[in-house]
């Protein structure tokens, strides 16, 4: 847009003060007007002073500066574009990275989760093991308590009657 030729027209005109009108709805600040009135020398020439600028010659620096507002505005446009890209990209990559990150800790919470299942039946088995290992102690140990008991009543059963039999063959 800049490095070529631009095909709008811009009609203006100079009033009594020699300020510039622009007639097609183009506005030109004040600091541009003051420009376009200042003589420059590209060639090392000299315009002739203040107000004696040709049309052509405004004609000229007004399509100049509109060429690098234009490629001022184009720049800007193009930086907000780069800039409106670089960061959808850095929502997109924010975004998979938090997606990803969400995904992992999904995966270790179901994986701890079923961990604890595991262990969790496995603590319900052992205490039933233990359950059956105490009940069948329990019955053991109340064998043993009879049969202690039946021999203790035999025991002295026996030592009564031993004793008896001796007391009555010394008497």
């Amino acid at each position: 847009m800049g490095g070529g030729g631009s095909t709008r027209r811009v009609t203006f005109e100079t009033d009594d003060n020699e300020n510039i009108t622009v007639v097609k709805g183009v506005r030109l600040s004040e600091s541009l007007i003051d420009r376009m009135k200042e003589p420059s020398s590209p060639s090392g020439r000299q315009h002739p002073p203040s107000g004696a600028v040709n049309n052509e010659e405004l004609k000229k620096r007004i399509a100049e500066e509109l060429a690098l507002e234009r490629a001022r505005r184009d720049s800007e446009a193009q930086k907000r574009r780069l800039f409106g890209k670089l960061l959808e990209r850095e929502r997109i990559s924010s975004n998979e990275h938090l997606t990803r990150a969400i995904l992992r800790e999904r995966s270790a919470t179901e994986e701890e989760r079923l961990k604890a299942q595991r262990l969790a039946k496995q603590l319900e088995e052992k205490d039933r093991e233990l359950k059956r290992h105490d009940a069948y102690y329990k019955e053991q140990l109340a064998r043993l308590e009879e049969r202690s008991a039946q021999f203790y009543k035999v025991t002295t059963e026996q030592y009564k009657k031993a004793a008896d039999e001796v007391s009555a063959r010394f008497k």
